[in-house]
């Protein structure tokens, strides 16, 4: 069975991966209509742009001269020149029509070889030669499809002579697509094991830990070697568990008194034979010792059981025993000097919490007194004996 490091990095590296998966799908999905419109925009800039070159380069009207096409007095059926710069220069495929023919071009043929001789498309020829509109729009080039862009070439006479043609593969569009989201893929990535090396020390460090002192806490208990309390730092719930847990060690520690002090009662309540000639010449023998012992152990009663500081049991509040209270008390009497909850609680090895309810108690009954000693932070809470 896995740890609950394991399941919780599991699941959060799951998640973060799905999310992964569906930004990157929607991120696809919308850059997919951004890049169709970008490729309009440039095919029709590009158009424009081109047109411009042409006529700067080659000054004079478009014509047709022995079944050649002429831009003034350039030639340009088979000007590869021209139409090369042109791809180069806007990394879109080129091409100039006579008719609906193409007399100069960067499209290549399955062969590898310029695509001259063939012929526009029937819905391009439509629009731009008879209809002499420019079109923009998805077109089939030679089998491929294209964004482009087709605008009519007229003569001086302003009849529609030949076509001029920019176009944009969707190769590129989809290699534009793709870059992009191996960029965001990439550093996706790097953010996910980013959070997950965070989330391993966050969990080790908040949650694993403080669960694995209890643990052995909780195996001291179960083989009857416990000797003190687990204090660990967390979350709340982890924090609560701990006092839990020492409230717990608490009334297994009560409960071993008690069964020790019931045992210590039944060993002295054994009758015990005895031989009454020795113990009447011991006596008459020794009987001042006898006395002296007695004083003592009287005055050691009375100093050990003072008034002031015992309470019944009956007495205590709900939550408290006698056994914890015996046990604070007596490091108190030995310890008469201002002390805060912090430190009696280190030396009788319980809680701060629990330590707190005991002197506030014994403060109520009268037998401390307490007051706040001021200094850098917020004022501790010392208490005295009365």
């Amino acid at each position: 069975m896995r740890s609950l490091k394991h399941q919780i990095l599991i699941l959060l590296l799951g998640s973060l991966f799905l999310l992964a998966v569906c930004f990157l799908a929607v991120l696809g999905w919308y850059m997919k209509d951004r890049v169709v419109a970008a490729t309009i925009i440039k095919a029709q800039t590009d158009l424009t742009t081109c047109g411009e070159i042409i006529d700067k380069t080659y000054p004079g009207s478009w014509s047709v001269q022995e079944g050649n096409l002429y831009k003034g007095t350039t030639k340009i059926n088979l000007n590869n020149d021209l139409v090369d710069y042109l791809s180069r220069l806007t990394g879109d495929t080129v091409t100039i029509f006579l008719g609906d023919t193409r007399v100069a071009t960067t499209v290549l043929g399955s062969n590898g070889e310029r695509v001259i001789g063939t012929k526009v498309s029937a819905n391009v020829a439509q629009t731009v030669l008879q209809n002499g509109q420019t079109y923009i729009g998805e077109a089939n080039v030679v089998g491929q499809w294209h964004q482009s862009g087709y605008a009519p070439l007229r003569a001086e006479n302003g009849n529609i002579i030949g076509i001029f043609y920019v176009g944009i593969s969707h190769a590129y569009e989809q290699e534009i697509i793709t870059r992009s989201l191996i960029t965001m893929a990439v550093l996706g990535l790097a953010l996910t094991i980013l959070i997950a090396l965070l989330t391993w020390f966050f969990i080790q460090r908040v949650i694993i830990n403080p669960l694995h002192n209890i643990m052995l806490g909780t195996r001291d208990v179960a083989t009857g070697h416990i000797t003190q309390k687990v204090k660990v730092s967390g979350a709340k719930e982890i924090e609560e568990l701990e006092d839990a847990f020492n409230q717990m060690v608490e009334q297994f520690q009560s409960f071993t008194g008690e069964i020790n002090r019931a045992t210590s009662s039944n060993r002295e309540s054994e009758p015990i034979e005895i031989d009454t000639g020795t113990v009447t010449e011991s006596t008459q023998g020794s009987e001042g010792v006898i006395q002296t012992a007695a004083v003592t152990a009287e005055h050691e009663q009375k100093s050990e059981l003072d008034t002031a500081w015992f309470i019944a049991e009956e007495e205590l509040p709900k939550g408290l025993n006698q056994t914890t209270l015996v046990q604070i008390t007596r490091f108190l009497q030995a310890n008469r000097r201002p002390l805060s909850s912090e430190d009696v609680a280190e030396g009788v090895k319980l809680t701060r919490v629990t330590v707190r309810r005991y002197l506030e108690f014994l403060e109520e009954r009268g037998v401390l007194i307490s007051k706040l000693k001021y200094g850098i932070g917020r004022p501790v809470k010392l208490f005295i004996p009365s």
